[in-house]
């Protein structure tokens, strides 16, 4: 095993991570990125930890039948019950904050985050900031069909005055069947890659700059080179801005 010359110091540990996962497919490709991708840095930009290093991180989750029976009945705040358990489950093994790597579930998110014992990461303000760091006036989204029709990412977008486009019913519903049926389960076939790219083909010819690849599942069907518009990875953006929160070390500033 390699050695190590010294722990680091307790001062210089980057913050706890929470995870409260929905699907497991995403929160394991949330949580894979988080502890790849380590490197965190402090607010001076200074490497923190190296080599096999990242944050603590503790994940739960309930069953997704939980999830599933509310959201196919479209009860947000029971979802939001939900994610508030997790929070506190997270919170009483030392979590400083907390993630969600589902897009769905924020629906719920939204209604409790005041509630919290931790503050969240959300994870479409993370995309919207990200967008208009790049400068997108026009994006598409991909998504389960409670995502795409309803006002997680539009809210956040708006906020930062871009425009959100979505499919066609009869495209959302063969989306969120792949999403639902597919994805989550961790298959990924060749016809379902084909289906979100013939998606992406229609948000270019309509003039959208980006895609939002706005299920933690996609970014494992669809990478970089199978899209004609570049995308927005909305599992691995939430998981770098988890890493950069949990190298801050003003701990009296949260995220809202």
């Amino acid at each position: 095993m390699p050695k190590h010359d010294a722990m680091p110091k307790h001062d210089a540990m980057p913050k706890h991570i929470g995870i409260a996962a929905v699907t497991s497919e995403g929160a394991a490709l949330c949580y894979r990125t988080i502890c790849q991708e380590g490197e965190a840095r402090t607010g001076e930009q200074r490497r923190l930890v190296i080599g096999y290093a990242h944050p603590e991180v503790t994940l739960h989750t309930f069953p997704l039948s939980y999830y599933m029976d509310a959201i196919e009945a479209e009860d947000w705040p029971t979802v939001g019950r939900l994610l508030l358990e997790s929070a506190g489950k997270l919170a009483r093994v030392g979590a400083a904050f907390a993630i969600c790597p589902d897009n769905t579930a924020h629906q719920g998110l939204n209604l409790i985050r005041a509630q919290s014992p931790i503050p969240w990461l959300h994870i479409a303000e993370e995309i919207a900031s990200l967008a208009a760091e790049r400068g997108y006036r026009k994006v598409g989204l991909l998504g389960t069909r409670w995502l795409m029709q309803g006002p997680v990412y539009p809210t956040a977008l708006s906020a930062r005055s871009i425009a959100c486009e979505i499919p066609e019913s009869d495209v959302r519903q063969q989306i969120s069947a792949f999403i639902m049926e597919e994805l989550v389960f961790g298959r990924f076939t060749a016809s379902a890659r084909e289906y979100f790219q013939q998606a992406i083909q229609v948000f270019e010819r309509s003039g959208c700059e980006a895609i939002i690849l706005g299920c933690t599942e996609v970014p494992l069907l669809i990478r970089a080179e199978d899209s004609v518009l570049p995308i927005l990875d909305s599992t691995r953006t939430l998981a770098r801005a988890a890493l950069r929160e949990a190298a801050r070390r003003d701990t009296s500033s949260r995220p809202a």
